[in-house]
């Protein structure tokens, strides 16, 4: 116990016992002891009233001095206070730096809370966003943002996606958001300007897309005079040089075809759900025409025909051509290619897999890039050019779809198309609707 407490009973306990001596020397000691009770109450009261004034005031005068229990409740109030007053100071300077550090930030930052209200914005948040620090806090972020996109990334909480919005300051820029995790309930929206790197990728597509169109022509007569000159008797001496530059030609009009494709597909939208694509008819005919251009390994075909996709039929069949093409040049004769297209949960899978020379690890987050090619030398020679599967990623792309690559050197590779189950479609034969009706 206190000693502050234990004089303070001690105290108590003598009054109240003298008040009740005094009475009984007048044959009253009930009488006695209540009036010394409520002395002591009066007395309690009375300080209680005057720490009260002095909480008022400031002025604590009364109570700087003395060892009783009003003495020791000052004393614990102004230890609790100053160490109150302390930490605020150290809440106000810790703020300030952080204040300081965000404005010194080249992108915009504004933490949320976990209603996506503004608790603080910094410099360049106003700048890139017109976000005002003072009068928009408390104000949904989304209400003075206002993109679809920006929602949906704001109540998806994934904190490695990140999607290009239109800037609501200046017209024809473009910012990059991001939610980060920041603190235990709130967030951080980082707004970055991209409008050069945008700007910059348009240019690349437009100048590949003309520089692909100019070349077709050319090209084209160059392979129709080759055409013609080989079929000349007098050339004979030169049919192999020839041979060669029509193989040649042959690779460059690949090369402008899917570099046009590629042009296509980035600057294309997300692709319709109209048209129902049977998968497993575009497997059959992707797989005879790889079979066609001559000597392949084995493949195996497990395809669900029930399922379709609703997308488009000519990218998708593109997408297959792709992946079990680069598996029959990346296989050898005696190995094996499987395709599957199944149902996955709800969702629609296609995967191809082989028993190939393998993907190291290093190469496989690099396989999307365009011109990319693991061993150069095989893929030049075995007519790859590094592009189809950076077609592939930007065609599953346009159907919500995702890519994911396992392989293991010298064991094989398994590429997966995963499909979402808004865009997969489970069509009933006729024999189940059958045993249904009959059920």
């Amino acid at each position: 116990m206190p000693e502050s407490w234990r004089k303070l009973l001690v105290g108590l306990t003598l009054f109240l016992g003298a008040g009740m001596a005094i009475g009984w020397l007048y044959d009253r000691p009930e009488t006695g002891l209540l009036i010394a009770a409520l002395i002591a109450l009066a007395w309690q009261v009375r300080q209680l009233l005057a720490f009260d004034r002095a909480l008022r005031t400031r002025n604590f005068e009364a109570f700087r001095y003395g060892d009783g229990i009003w003495e020791q409740i000052f004393a614990r109030f102004v230890f609790h206070s100053e160490r109150s007053l302390r930490h605020k100071r150290r809440y106000r300077e810790l703020l300030r730096e952080i204040r300081k550090s965000t404005d010194a930030m080249p992108d915009g930052a504004v933490v949320i809370d976990t209603n996506n209200e503004i608790v603080m914005s910094n410099r360049a948040a106003k700048q890139l966003a017109g976000l005002r620090p003072k009068k928009d806090r408390g104000q949904r972020v989304d209400n003075i943002l206002r993109d679809p996109g920006l929602t949906a990334l704001l109540q998806s909480g994934d904190s490695e996606a990140s999607i290009e919005i239109a800037s609501p300051v200046r017209v024809g820029d473009w910012l990059n958001c991001r939610v980060v995790p920041y603190g235990a309930d709130q967030k951080m929206l980082l707004l970055r300007d991209v409008t050069d790197r945008l700007r910059l990728n348009k240019m690349r597509r437009d100048f590949v897309a003309n520089a692909s169109h100019e070349l077709r022509s050319p090209l084209t007569v160059i392979s129709g005079y080759l055409d013609s000159i080989a079929e000349e008797p007098e050339f004979e001496e030169w049919r192999m040089p020839i041979a060669q530059m029509q193989s040649q030609a042959q690779r460059m009009q690949q090369i402008i075809a899917e570099l046009m494709e590629l042009s296509r597909l980035e600057s294309a939208g997300r692709a319709g759900t109209r048209d129902v694509v049977d998968v497993a008819g575009l497997i059959a005919s992707s797989v005879k025409a790889v079979q066609s251009r001559g000597t392949t390994p084995a493949i195996h075909v497990e395809a669900d025909r029930r399922l379709k996709i609703r997308g488009n039929g000519t990218q998708i069949e593109s997408v297959i051509t792709n992946l079990v093409s680069n598996a029959a040049r990346h296989t050898p004769e005696d190995g094996s290619i499987t395709v599957r297209w199944e149902a996955s949960g709800k969702s629609g899978l296609l995967s191809v897999e082989d028993t190939g020379e393998g993907i190291a690890a290093e190469h496989i987050p690099r396989l999307t890039e365009r011109f990319f090619r693991v061993d150069r030398g095989r893929s030049r020679d075995d007519g790859g050019v590094g592009l189809g599967l950076a077609i592939v990623k930007h065609i599953l792309s346009r159907h919500d779809a995702n890519l994911s690559i396992d392989s293991t050197p010298g064991v094989g590779s398994a590429f997966r198309c995963e499909f979402p189950k808004d865009r997969v479609e489970l069509e009933e034969t006729a024999e189940a609707a059958l045993k249904s009706a009959e059920g």
